[in-house]
């Protein structure tokens, strides 16, 4: 038999079948009482005895519903009493996870007498029982259809095994025709402490916290003059202090007297709770939908609609109460405080660690820009210091010179001076000077000081949110299945077994939570889907090739075009730049939505088994597509672009009459500088930050406008007062960091593997990401539902990639520098050929002679504007004069700098990839402070131990008589000690209102 306990003040009456009707008596004043559950009924979970057509318990389908305590329909709940919307309407247990679906009827009225507003429905854990048909208060159905019907069924077999359990659950009545209905989930002491226990959580003990002390004297006083100089830049939140340190310890029902538990419903925070709640939900399972196991199932087959923790309230609410969001909003998720460090542990508490560490990473990411830009910015300057000292732009702008160059097109391009591209040459000595070598040099130790300072506060920032020792914790969670996965598996079942065998699958999944061997997905399974991703990311890849090389066609034929007309022949080659690259920056902005999808849309087909390794395989595929589609017009532009284009008398043709396009006279890396700075800029304002404010205001209008359309009755007094369920139901669900980092990782890409061209790009990445941060939090904090809490104690894949691209970075920098610039062909001329050692003749140096006599037939200019006959036009290249032996072959020079390219390219790679295994080295992972303070937390810890047992052995073997009342501190502390799985049921229910005493 159940037992009664005393009601909670404020809980709502649990009416029984007789204070069901009007005419029954509930309980007297003072006398009300609460029923806990009693024994497992049978049958309830797993049982294949049951008849089909009945719901869990064997009972008819409305007396199995989770529906089991009804509020007194005369006596609502005032607004006064509900002083909390975090609460059940007894203001006493706390909303711990939400799950919301919506339901409609179909004929569906209220009997007579019913009240016009909704009641609550509370479950303490019974089974299902019912008012008394026919009175006050009661809702008469209209019929449901058929899938209706059985997801209604597989929600109550499922909210009832929750139910089982321990969760407690207060659910709203369906009262209207459609609409949206909300099941309030709570985890009372003994569901906390079980599953504290088995997630092994680790919360603070008795013991004061610790002091970490530094290292030396001068390391102290540094740290607290910077400290005091960096305090304006502090948030005003009560952040934990790096110089203290809780001594923490996986929690445990045999030690409770080891803890400081002095209120039960705070002991662990919101995040906590709502975490060990949807380890619960994922793995319940309910046997009317196909043995599926967890929430993620059910919401993936539209059983509910959405499961959620709440926010710890409003974030601009003007009463003076403070919560943990209204504070991360107040000092982090405003433009305001962009000049603050960002609250990190805060983050952590209220988001959890996976999210923490990401706002970490950013921060840190951020923070390194700093120097980068400065370094960035004295390169830029030191450019723009030198350009009138630049011999070879002095010399291209010299009139006198006269370097008559060979036509740029066929029939309609006539010969051209060199001078007139003097402003070319001027802009790209900002970019291509010496000072670019050294800063590609220093950014490549960037990358690496940058990953090796994040390791380090990975390990900081693990030592002080305790995850340490968190792998057994990552592989518990790693086995839980997806839903696709199963179902994948279950047609797998029915093509190749019989029906015993499907049963057999069944009592499995539901009594183990696993497949055997057998069960399960082989590679014969999977190989249409690998084959599916094989042949679409080719496609993919050579779609984007394909994007690529129409662009070059486009500027082809626009510069042929233009070149017809006087008016436009001389802005030919703006107009087609800044053309090309506004249609490459459109279409990589189109193809990273479509990729991002396709890749979704893989990884799905390839059917991983859970959601770690669907998430690392979509980052994968993700990655590699948004790279290729990011960067391929910047690499064709830096390496590919004017190196197949021949030689006057002998170009090579795209189409007849279109040769391939040409560098600038000053060379490509300016074109590459504006390719770059273009989509690089262009990328930032439009996708990162205008998509990342707009898409999601317009999401939420569009479901307000449905939800205005679909609410066909409203309860107006509800509207005006919601509740923080139906406020926190309205944002928009929280899809994970895959797109953050993502953004992020590309725009790591930018700044690396092409800084050689544009120092400028830290500085451009600098000004995004401080408008990033604040962008991401003011949408953590403001416009999407609460994560769940997911401990993690690293970056995961992301490290694995930005480490392949700061290595890929040394190579692709190396080659920029060795080809596309002209660094190497001044180098070896001022040193092998120059008279003077100057870069005197540099330009005449690197122009070829060719004989225009020798242009064929029908490419020779038409009204040409030079008065003079031209005998001999120049060209760009390293090629022997007509009059030589052989003419217009490859000079010595040309093998003479191509030797010492490749050279270059050797050196500057083996001497990076040295200076980075070197600071790799010099540069511990673990800081040594933190490796002590590890040690030193074990032995504290150690001590506590046997300090803790010595106590509880005295206190034990205290004699009973000694003094008035000794035995009854003596039990009252062995009780405190005992494991909470050995308390009575009714503690349940009333636990929340006890202390500890420890």
């Amino acid at each position: 038999m159940p037992e009664d306990i005393p009601l909670l003040p404020g809980s709502p009456r649990r009416l029984s079948p007789q204070a069901g009707t009007r005419g029954g008596q509930g309980p007297k004043h003072g006398q009300q009482y609460l029923q806990t559950p009693g024994p497992r009924a049978p049958g309830l979970q797993g049982s294949s005895s049951r008849d089909p057509g009945q719901p869990c318990g064997g009972e008819s389908a409305r007396s199995s519903s989770v529906i089991n305590n009804y509020l007194d329909a005369n006596e609502p709940v005032s607004l006064e009493a509900r002083l909390s919307r975090m609460h059940f309407h007894d203001n006493q247990r706390k909303v711990d996870y939400v799950l919301a679906y919506h339901y409609r009827k179909r004929g569906m009225h209220l009997a007579q007498g019913f009240p016009g507003h909704s009641l609550a429905i509370v479950s303490n854990g019974e089974t299902g029982k019912e008012p008394h048909a026919g009175g006050p208060g009661d809702i008469e159905l209209g019929p449901l259809d058929a899938l209706e019907e059985e997801r209604k069924e597989q929600r109550e077999e499922f909210e009832h095994n929750l139910m089982e359990a321990g969760l407690e659950l207060e659910k709203d009545l369906e009262n209207k025709s459609q609409g949206s209905i909300f099941v309030r989930i709570h985890a009372p002491w003994q569901v906390l402490a079980r599953e504290a226990e088995f997630l092994k959580i680790k919360v603070p003990t008795k013991k004061e916290m610790y002091e970490i002390k530094a290292g030396g004297s001068i390391a102290k006083k540094f740290s607290a003059a910077l400290q005091k100089l960096s305090s304006p830049l502090q948030p005003r939140v009560p952040e934990h202090s790096n110089k203290m340190k809780n001594l923490s310890y996986p929690f445990s029902r045999e030690k409770m007297y080891l803890y400081n538990i002095q209120e039960k419903d705070t002991f662990f925070d919101n995040a906590t709770r709502s975490r060990i709640v949807h380890e619960i939900l994922k793995r319940t399972a309910c046997s009317r939908a196909n043995n599926t196991m967890g929430i993620n199932s059910l919401i993936a087959n539209n059983i509910y609609e959405a499961a959620y923790p709440l926010h710890d309230g409003e974030y601009n609410s003007p009463e003076d109460d403070m919560n943990d969001r209204k504070l991360l909003y107040q000092e982090w998720a405003r433009y305001g405080v962009f000049y603050k460090f960002q609250p990190i542990d805060l983050i952590r508490k209220y988001f959890g660690e996976k999210i923490g560490l990401y706002f970490a990473w950013l921060g840190l990411y951020t923070s390194f820009l700093i120097p980068s830009s400065v370094i960035g910015v004295i390169v830029f300057l030191y450019g723009c210091a030198t350009i009138e000292e630049d011999i070879p732009s002095r010399e291209m702008c010299d009139q006198q010179n006269a370097f008559i160059m060979c036509p740029l097109c066929d029939k309609s391009c006539d010969y051209w001076n060199l001078s007139s591209a003097c402003g070319t040459a001027r802009a790209s000595h900002l970019f291509d000077n010496p000072a670019t070598v050294f800063f590609s040099i220093f950014m490549a130790l960037w990358a690496t000081m940058f990953l090796e300072n994040w390791k380090r506060l990975q390990m900081r920032l693990g030592y002080f949110w305790d995850l340490t020792g968190i792998e057994e914790e990552e592989e518990r969670a790693q086995e839980h299945s997806r839903p696709e996965y199963e179902t994948k598996v279950r047609e797998k079942m029915l093509k190749e077994s019989n029906k015993s065998a499907v049963q057999k699958l069944e009592t499995n999944t539901t009594e183990s939570g696993h497949e055997d061997d057998e069960d399960k997905l082989t590679w014969k399974d999977r190989f249409p889907g690998y084959l599916m991703n094989f042949a679409s990311i080719l496609f993919m890849i050579a779609l984007t090739f394909s994007i690529v090389f129409g662009v070059i066609v486009y500027r082809i034929t626009t510069a042929a075009a233009l070149s017809l007309n006087k008016a436009t022949r001389s802005n030919v080659r703006v107009t087609v730049t800044a053309t090309a690259v506004i249609i490459n920056l459109v279409v990589i902005l189109i193809l990273d939505e479509i990729y991002g999808a396709v890749a979704k849309w893989l990884t799905k087909i390839e059917v991983p088994k859970t959601e770690q390794t669907f998430e690392e395989r979509l980052i994968l595929k993700a990655f590699l597509l948004k790279f290729v589609n990011a960067y391929s017009p910047i690499f064709y532009v830096a390496f590919f672009k004017g190196r197949f284009v021949g030689r006057p008398g002998s170009y090579v043709y795209v189409f007849d009459g279109y040769r391939m396009e040409e560098c600038a006279p000053g060379g490509c890396l300016m074109e590459l500088c504006i390719q770059l700075s273009i989509i690089m800029l262009g990328k930032q304002l439009i996708q990162n930050n205008i998509f990342e404010i707009g898409v999601p205001k317009l999401k939420k209008l569009f479901r307000k406008l449905k939800d205005e359309t679909e609410a066909g009755e409203t309860d107006s007094a509800h509207s005006k007062h919601p509740e923080q369920w139906d406020l926190d139901y309205s944002l928009e669900p929280y899809t994970g960091l895959t797109p953050e980092y993502m953004e992020m990782i590309i725009q790591f890409g930018f700044v690396t593997l092409f800084v050689a061209s544009f120092p400028l790009a830290p500085v451009f990445a600098l000004l995004n990401n401080v408008i990033e941060v604040r962008l991401d939090a003011k949408k953590f904090v403001t416009e999407l539902r609460r994560p769940d809490a997911v401990r993690t104690k690293d970056i995961g894949i992301w490290f694995d990639i930005l480490s392949g691209i700061g290595k890929f970075s040394v190579i692709s920098n190396a080659f920029v520098i060795a080809i596309t610039s002209d660094f190497i062909p001044r180098l070896v001329y001022q040193y092998s050929y120059s008279h003077n050692g100057t870069l005197h003749g540099f330009v005449n140096h690197t122009l070829s002679f060719f004989n225009v006599s020798q242009l064929k037939e029908g490419t020779q200019p038409e009204n040409s504007q030079f008065d003079q006959e031209v005998q001999f036009c120049r060209f760009k290249d390293y090629r022997e004069p007509p009059w030589a032996p052989n003419p217009y072959e490859f000079s010595k020079q040309y093998w003479f700098i191509l030797s010492a390219r490749l050279a270059f390219v050797i050196i500057f790679q083996n001497l990076v990839m040295f200076l980075s295994v070197l600071v790799d080295w010099m540069i511990p992972d673990i800081p040594t402070d933190i490796s002590d303070q590890i040690k030193k937390e074990k032995s504290l810890l150690v001590d506590f131990f046997l300090k803790e047992e010595h106590e509880k052995l005295k206190l034990m073997h205290e004699p009973a008589l000694r003094s008035p009342g000794g035995g009854d501190r003596s039990r009252s502390r062995a009780a405190s000690s005992a494991p909470s799985g050995q308390s009575q049921p009714g503690s349940v229910m009333s636990s929340g209102s006890q202390h500890t005493n420890v």
